[in-house]
């Protein structure tokens, strides 16, 4: 952990570069001091049908949730709330300038056991013995 997940509706991709916007917010992931680089996912999906507010055909919206293991204090998972949201905020500066548009971010704690992992990239990326290639 961390997994970012967005859902976005499917006529953003008009208004904005998703793949720029996954690598924009990746690498605020990558330089925040709260996060293990081997547990970063950042993962985009787009909405195969969407009614977004009042039903305007111009009307998009970028949802994040960005999933945490337990540990962090909540000042540690605000601050990188808060880099992500302002990330995303640039990214999509264009689409919220207009009165169609909605943006969020969630960060959801994950309860360890309630939680189950099985993830080699960890060793490899700490030099441990499992898959080190």
């Amino acid at each position: 952990m961390p997994h970012l997940s967005i859902d976005y509706s499917p006529t953003l991709e008009r208004r904005a570069d998703m793949a720029g916007i996954c690598r924009a917010l990746h690498q605020v992931m990558l330089e925040s001091d709260t996060f293990p680089n081997a547990g970063i996912r950042v993962r985009a999906h787009k909405a195969d049908h969407a009614i977004v507010a009042d039903g305007h055909p111009e009307n998009d919206f970028l949802a994040m949730t960005l999933s945490v293991g337990a540990g962090r204090s909540t000042a540690e998972l605000k601050a990188a709330g808060d880099a992500l949201f302002a990330a995303a905020q640039a990214e999509l500066s264009g689409p919220l300038s207009t009165p169609h548009f909605a943006l969020s971010l969630e960060i959801r704690v994950i309860d360890p056991e309630l939680s189950w992992k099985d993830t080699p990239i960890h060793a490899r990326l700490s030099g441990q013995a499992r898959g080190t290639s």
